[in-house]
């Protein structure tokens, strides 16, 4: 059983975790694999094998994301087209997307007894034109699509070919179930549990007084058009990441990932007593 790391040590604390981790994982009888980067800050671990991250998720059984939720969407991007489990153990600000928290790493001897339940999330792929090319682009939480100076945007928005609708906004989101606890929710979207299969589309300021997230099918394919003025462009960002400019009448397709990612839950915590203890907290 091989378990591979994946920290960011540019959280406070992570170091100090994934090297406990290590332990727990060794005095479990489970295999630990870290990039080959980090030989410094395990060199005392002999136990610990050192090879490449991208290659070494493939074999792998389990992959722990050791950070915050920006650790654990840039570690699920590894895991595409694979059958590797994800765990995420939070030392970041929320850590929603977490399985565990720094001061839980005891649970983790569960995974060598199996004794975790699995949740399937889903995924969005995005198809862009760069150079000429179609390009396949598959978000955890969110397509976001914005303009490029910080103006109003128009757009339409099509599904299965059929318009839904023309929009004038500061943009548009795309989201999985996943993601609708993330930038969605703050744009006044609904929450959604996550082992549901729908695709979330929610207006970022809307001018108007009548917008309201819209839930699409997982089996509706969506098109984007810019209809931006004069040289004005959209700007389309993947969970974050991968900024592309979406120029006046150009189109991205958005439909649901071919690949799902496997999240361990270790402590069978529901997703709505995570919701409750993360984000209600500062209205309680």
């Amino acid at each position: 059983m091989i378990a591979v790391l994946y920290p960011n040590f540019q959280k406070k604390n992570a170091l100090k975790c994934a090297r406990e981790t290590c332990d727990v994982l060794n005095d479990s009888g489970i295999d630990v694999c870290v990039s080959e980067n980090f030989r410094g800050e395990f060199s005392d671990k002999p136990f610990v094998k050192f090879e490449n991250t991208e290659t070494s998720v493939k074999t792998a059984d389990f992959v722990i994301a050791i950070g915050g939720d920006g650790t654990i969407l840039r570690c699920s991007q590894l895991l595409m087209g694979t059958d590797t489990k994800l765990l995420g153990i939070n030392t970041g600000t929320l850590g929603f997307m977490a399985g565990l928290e720094a001061d839980q790493l005891d649970k983790l001897k569960l995974l060598k007894t199996g004794e975790y339940e699995i949740s399937d999330r889903m995924t969005l792929d995005v198809v862009c034109t760069e150079n000429g090319k179609k390009v396949t682009y598959t978000a955890l939480n969110e397509i976001s699509a914005r303009s490029g100076s910080f103006r109003i945007c128009d757009f339409e928005v099509y599904s299965d070919g059929y318009l839904v609708g023309k929009y004038r906004a500061d943009g548009v989101l795309f989201s999985t179930p996943s993601g609708s606890t993330a930038y969605a929710l703050s744009a006044g979207g609904p929450v959604i549990e996550p082992d549901l299969e729908c695709i979330e589309m929610t207006q970022i300021c809307p001018h108007s007084l009548f917008s309201r997230a819209t839930l699409f099918s997982s089996c509706r394919k969506l098109m984007l058009t810019s209809r931006t003025r004069n040289s004005e462009y959209m700007v389309i960002s993947v969970d974050g990441e991968m900024h592309i400019h979406l120029e006046k009448n150009q189109s991205i397709e958005i439909f649901r990932g071919k690949n799902n990612i496997r999240f361990i839950n270790l402590i069978g915590n529901s997703f709505h007593e995570s919701l409750c203890r993360k984000l209600c907290k500062p209205i309680k």
